[in-house]
């Protein structure tokens, strides 16, 4: 049997888990205060906080350090990397620390969890990070020949997602095309092909969501930037945080706009329609990557609990494929799914090499 312990660094939380084998012990989510997070003034000047952090949840739920056999992290904003897992080693460490792609509390979790697993003499993963890209030179291609298209988003939960329709179709993911769409904060839709993840539409540049405002008319995008109303920094917050659903509407939580619905508000009922219609161009789009040759389409994440939602998506994408639903994120469960793979000789975990100069 296998005790893994898992780690989720976020923004405001720190998640901890250990499972043994499918099976969970205990599952944590830590809430940090902007007190707690504001006193530091770099990312990586966290790590002791979150180490201890993590060490005492281990404590109170009874969990010996001795006991565990493997850990796995979310893996942080590291260069472009495949699909599945990647043993934590010195050049992945580094690269979080001296050299991401962004800063972001998650590029902590795999220097922690290396950390203990040189103390413990166990392997530690990374698995299905957000920075995944395997997109084809075609897809990548835009406008202006010195800018690409970025896969960085949902990989994780999208991943699962597919593998468990692997699981309960008996069709194999590896012979496969499928579509997988992250219904959360921000929402991502990628097309998977024979086992990679050929083309991908990320939150910055896909349907609006209930934070974010994704693709906007350019020239547009540019009078703003040059208006003098906005810094870069207040720009970019209000198109991560601040635009979408909760810029229209004045809230992010989709249920909030289901009752607005319900109780007769036109407005909400046109912009809950407008997200749906978005988010179905898109997978009509990476359709038409795959030349329409879809064996499903899947929808996941938190948005993915809501029938109507996922109602008005079905009935105008499923001309394309049949849809399957499978709501939820399931981040630490994922998590621990692929380290099992690899664990089970399933699949085998590549090794890092750092990346210097400009990302």
């Amino acid at each position: 049997m296998e005790k893994i312990l898992v780690l989720n660094p976020g923004s405001t939380s720190t998640k901890i888990a250990v499972y043994e084998d499918e099976n969970p012990v205990f599952v944590e989510s830590i809430e940090h205060s902007s007190e707690e997070t504001g006193r530091f003034e770099e990312i990586f000047d966290q790590y002791e906080f979150r180490k201890d952090t993590i060490t005492d949840s281990l404590k109170r739920h009874g969990v010996e350090l001795k006991d565990l056999t493997a850990i796995v992290s979310r893996g942080g904003l590291l260069p472009p990397v495949s699909a599945g897992a990647y043993k934590i080693n010195e050049d992945m460490c580094w690269q979080l620390k001296n050299n991401p792609q962004n800063e972001h509390p998650s590029n902590l979790g795999a220097p922690i969890a290396y950390s203990f697993s040189k103390e413990l003499g166990i392997p530690a993963f990374v698995y299905d990070g957000v920075t995944v890209d395997e997109m084809i030179p075609l897809t990548k291609i835009t406008g202006f020949k010195h800018m690409r298209r970025k896969a960085l988003g949902h990989n994780l939960n999208m991943r699962a997602a597919a593998k468990r329709w692997e699981k309960e179709s008996g069709k194999k993911y590896n012979e496969s095309t499928l579509i997988t769409v992250h219904l959360g904060g921000g929402i991502s839709v990628a097309l998977h092909s024979n086992g990679r993840i050929i083309d991908f539409v990320s939150d910055e540049e896909g349907p609006f969501s209930p934070e974010r405002t994704g693709g906007l008319p350019i020239f547009q995008v540019i009078d703003m930037a040059f208006s003098g109303e906005y810094t870069q920094k207040t720009l970019m917050n209000r198109v991560k945080r601040k635009g979408g659903v909760i810029d229209h509407l004045g809230t992010n939580d989709t249920r909030k706009v289901e009752e607005m619905i319900k109780n007769g508000d036109e407005n909400a009922k046109l912009v809950y329609e407008a997200m749906a219609l978005g988010v179905s161009k898109h997978i009509a789009a990476c359709a038409a990557t795959a030349c329409g040759r879809v064996d499903t389409i899947i929808v996941t994440g938190g948005i993915a609990h809501s029938e109507m939602f996922t109602g008005m998506i079905k009935e105008r994408v499923g001309f394309i494929a049949p849809v399957t639903v499978y709501p939820g994120e399931n981040e630490m469960q994922s998590l621990v799914l692929g380290a099992l793979r690899v664990l089970r000789g399933e699949e085998e975990a590549k090794e890092f090499v750092k990346v210097e100069g400009k990302l």
